[in-house]
């Protein structure tokens, strides 16, 4: 066997920091595949696995007075449930509305913006909603 410059410690470390490395790189690629999807007001059509945890992007302004509700008729709970989320940050953030998909199939998932939010709430002056087809699959 030849000799080198490099002691059998000196190999073993290097070694271990390669592998140690090389782990921390595969967590970061699943940490970054497994995070939550996040889809925004245009993501009309969206597909899911069951067990999958979601989030829609909304534009909100907390300070006008006027918040994002799941509006009637509500998911099937079934395939979908809201899962909460983190409130606004402040005035012109955006709003995060977390969801997990439960179970194969398919609902329809509609948001509204509204300031009173109770019947009547699409037709309130400034109300927005946004429709959006979830597919479990």
């Amino acid at each position: 066997m030849e000799n080198s410059d490099i002691s059998g410690g000196s190999r073993r470390l290097v070694i271990v920091v390669a592998i140690a490395a090389l782990l921390i790189a595969l967590h970061s690629v699943f940490s970054q595949l497994s995070a939550p999807r996040i889809y925004d007001a245009d993501d009309t059509e969206i597909s899911v696995s069951a067990g999958d945890h979601f989030s829609v992007q909304v534009s909100d302004d907390s300070a006008d007075g006027y918040r994002w509700i799941i509006a009637e008729p509500r998911p099937d709970p079934a395939v979908l449930k809201a899962a909460g989320g983190p409130p606004p940050d402040g005035p012109g953030t955006a709003r995060y509305l977390a969801f997990e998909a439960v179970h194969p199939g398919r609902t329809d998932l509609r948001l509204l913006r509204c300031r009173r939010c109770g019947t009547g709430a699409a037709d309130e002056k400034g109300a927005r909603s946004l429709n959006f087809r979830v597919t479990v699959g």
